[in-house]
């Protein structure tokens, strides 16, 4: 029988101090799973499990750089140590660098994205591996952009790190799949409150596109992304790998 659901799954998220790493871990939460927060603010990661227990949820903070591979590691074993399994991962955290045209783009701008988005999904991905080979079952959820594939103007380096998460995604999804492993991608349109208060929210081509938008609103980080990464955490997808989803409420419309 397929279970639809993740009751009973032992879900890593990172970023989940604040908006859609928090969002997701809420949701999954209270649909059954155990969720470990892995966040680099301690403060935050604290904030987010304190909300998880108080509505139930098994839950522990790890706090952890992702762009430092000993972090990873250890967070990933102490999964194990605390739940006695890892059966999912969603890498959602990144470090982000102020918007900058390609011919200003810095070496470390480059790095930064890379370092964080592209390594530090990486490193999570072997850390959680051989745990899930093991168990002959496991689900990996990678965090792209809908910029990457647009090559939207002033994010080089950010896009070029979300497209190779997505080169990333596509090859673990092809050497893992028999290993009971599937590996996507999400791409998301959604905002947290603080997020859709930005400055950049309030600029009149933000309005234009909002008004072109087929849903005309941002997404929300629990109800919106939330039930796409349970079931990308699910024996829902078991046939279904290497794929990005837009979850954008209609923003980018691709075949």
């Amino acid at each position: 029988m397929v279970e639809h659901g993740v009751t009973g799954r032992v879900v890593i998220v990172t970023g989940a101090g604040q908006g859609i790493g928090r969002g997701m871990a809420h949701h999954l939460g209270r649909n059954g799973a155990a969720i470990v927060v892995a966040e680099w603010k301690q403060h935050r990661a604290e904030r987010t499990v304190e909300e998880l227990t108080a509505l139930g949820v098994p839950a522990i903070a790890a706090v952890c750089d992702i762009s430092e591979k000993g972090q990873v590691d250890d967070m990933v074993a102490r999964t194990v140590a605390h739940f006695g399994k890892v059966d999912g991962l969603i890498n959602n955290a990144q470090t982000f660098r102020p918007q900058a045209p390609m011919a200003t783009v810095s070496g470390d701008d480059v790095d930064v994205f890379y370092d964080s988005g592209v390594k530090g999904t990486l490193w999570a991905m072997q850390a959680v591996y051989p745990h899930m080979q093991a168990a002959g079952w496991g689900r990996i959820v990678n965090f792209v952009s809908a910029a990457g594939i647009t090559g939207m103007a002033g994010y080089g380096a950010y896009n070029a790190s979300k497209e190779a998460i997505r080169a990333l995604t596509r090859t673990a999804a092809r050497e893992w799949g028999r290993d009971g492993i599937v590996v996507n991608c999400i791409a998301p349109g959604a905002a947290s409150k603080r997020g859709q208060d930005s400055a950049a929210r309030n600029t009149e081509a933000f309005q234009q596109f909002m008004r072109e938008h087929p849903i005309g609103r941002q997404g929300d980080p629990e109800d919106d992304i939330g039930p796409v990464a349970l079931f990308l955490c699910s024996d829902a997808c078991r046939y279904l790998t290497g794929q990005t989803f837009m979850v954008d409420g209609g923003a980018f419309l691709f075949a």
